[in-house]
């Protein structure tokens, strides 16, 4: 083996093993990661900032003490890259938004000293949608990420430039953060696995709040056995987080079987406005799961149908109240305004918030203000309720839930930037897990052909809480099946 030239065949447990053994250097590896970022992020635009001189230093530190035979990590060697809403100490935090231009955590998040404590290369941050508001990443103040199956396609969002990263093999594995679906949808677009845990499995201390009920770290991965021993390292009790479960870390299980496990399949995941291509191919991946030994039953989610309405009201109430801080005082660049406080505050957001983030605000201001309050955000609330109740129902009669991760295929950079609400229902398929809390997986599953190009398609595989283990477990057996993440591309986006 030589370095990067096997890494697009290796998984991130085989690409540390050939570190451990001398087969390759850390240094070697990172900085193959490092050319290829070179060479073709400026067509991608999955980085924001690349950390090539820290990463090379810390390689070089990697390898002194493997050659001093001193104890390595698990994931020793390995690069990966953060969303920029993620903090680490001294490294630009700018959230995909002006008014963070510049802001330099004091700190570093614990999930990403625990990459770090296991060896793990950190090589970048990567661009977002603003905020994580978006669904495309083209709510960035900065630039759009591409989607490597075709560059004139969106790979997702919010998490875009950390689906980019992994889709183009740059790293084998990100961070990105999924609060409505912004992690589980880019990797359904960008022919990836991405998984969100059970709200509370990793602590969120260090993730710029967006929403803070719903908000998850979650991990790329180019497999879901990647994603298994990532989640091993990152997930687990937190001190600073007082929403993180006091568990220990993620367990994988050991079984590579899903016979016996009872697959609920909701009618409402597969009504009318699912693309029929994308349909045939979840369709055609359930039936998988059952040669494989599963049984399906059919289940109902009723109230599916005010996911999204219900999610925009809690969402963006507490958007509100979480970007209130940036006010010009604490953080970002401060405009003067016409030299009154109240004056300086307003130009600071006017000028450093974009139109997406301004009408979030101003929705989530709204549903809380008084004689809205009730008949808004409590209602609801009321009705999250009733979608985790739904769920619960289906739990008592199936082990875990499978139905489409997005309802089309990756859509083109511009198709739905003048109308939010279409761009908010390419969500719709996430985000009734998302507010019940609970742990879902979209796994590559197939391709469907738009415009010539081959595009990837993701199942979604949804658990009851702090099933994570029993999720993962799936998807592995279902991609040792089917080996659909093994497929490659060409930047230009024709799937091969």
């Amino acid at each position: 083996m030589s370095g990067f030239a096997d890494y697009p065949k290796l998984d991130a447990t085989s690409l540390a093993d050939a570190i451990v053994s001398k087969r390759t250097s850390a240094s070697a590896v990172v900085e193959a990661a490092l050319a290829r970022i070179a060479a073709l992020d400026p067509r991608l635009s999955a980085f924001h900032t690349v950390l090539g001189d820290a990463a090379r230093a810390r390689a070089r530190s990697l390898d002194e003490a493997l050659a001093k035979g001193e104890p390595t990590g698990r994931l020793h060697g390995v690069p990966f890259a953060l969303k920029s809403n993620m903090c680490v100490e001294g490294v630009e935090t700018n959230c995909g938004s002006k008014i963070l231009a510049g802001y330099r955590p004091p700190y570093t998040a614990p999930f990403v000293q625990r990459l770090l404590d296991e060896g793990a290369v950190l090589v970048g941050m990567t661009h977002m949608d603003e905020f994580a508001m978006g669904s495309s990443g083209e709510n960035s103040a900065y630039a759009a990420a591409r989607n490597p199956w075709d560059l004139a396609r969106t790979p997702g969002g919010s998490s875009s430039g950390s689906c980019a990263a992994v889709a183009a093999r740059f790293v084998p594995f990100s961070l990105g953060s999924d609060t409505g679906g912004s992690v589980r949808q880019p990797a359904a677009l960008a022919g990836i696995v991405g998984f969100k845990p059970t709200y509370g499995r990793i602590t969120r201390y260090g993730l710029v709040a967006f929403g803070s009920s719903l908000d998850q770290v979650s991990p790329f991965t180019r497999s879901s056995r990647d994603m298994e021993l990532v989640m091993s390292v990152i997930s687990g009790a937190d001190e600073h987080d007082s929403t993180c479960l006091d568990l220990a870390p993620l367990e994988p299980e050991r079984s590579d079987s899903v016979r016996g496990l009872r697959l609920g399949v909701p009618k409402e995941y597969f009504a009318s406005g699912l693309d029929a291509d994308v349909r045939r191919e979840v369709e055609a991946a359930i039936g998988k799961l059952v040669e494989l030994g599963a049984t399906t039953v059919p289940i109902e989610l009723p109230h599916t149908e005010y996911a999204i309405p219900t999610y925009y009201v809690v969402a963006t109430a507490e958007a509100s109240s979480n970007l209130a801080r940036y006010d010009g005082i604490r953080y970002g660049p401060r405009k003067p305004g016409d030299g009154s406080l109240q004056g300086m505050i307003a130009a600071t957001r006017e000028a450093g918030f974009g139109p997406e983030v301004k009408r979030r605000i101003l929705l989530g201001t709204y549903v809380l203000s008084s004689g809205y309050y009730d008949a808004w955000y409590v209602r609801a609330l009321k009705v999250r309720r009733l979608i985790r109740n739904d769920f619960d129902r289906a739990f008592e009669s199936v082990d875990l839930v499978v139905c489409p991760t997005s309802p089309t295929a990756a859509f083109k950079i511009g198709e739905k930037a003048d109308d939010p609400v279409a761009m908010y229902l390419s969500d719709v398929m996430t985000v009734p897990t998302s507010l019940a809390g609970l742990p879902a997986v979209s796994v590559p599953c197939g391709f469907v052909s738009l415009e010539g190009k081959r595009l990837p398609v993701g199942l979604q595989i949804i658990g009851p809480s702090l099933a994570d283990a029993r999720v993962l477990r799936a998807a592995r057996v279902f991609e040792s099946a089917t080996k659909h993440q093994a497929a490659i591309y060409s930047l230009e986006g024709a799937g091969a």
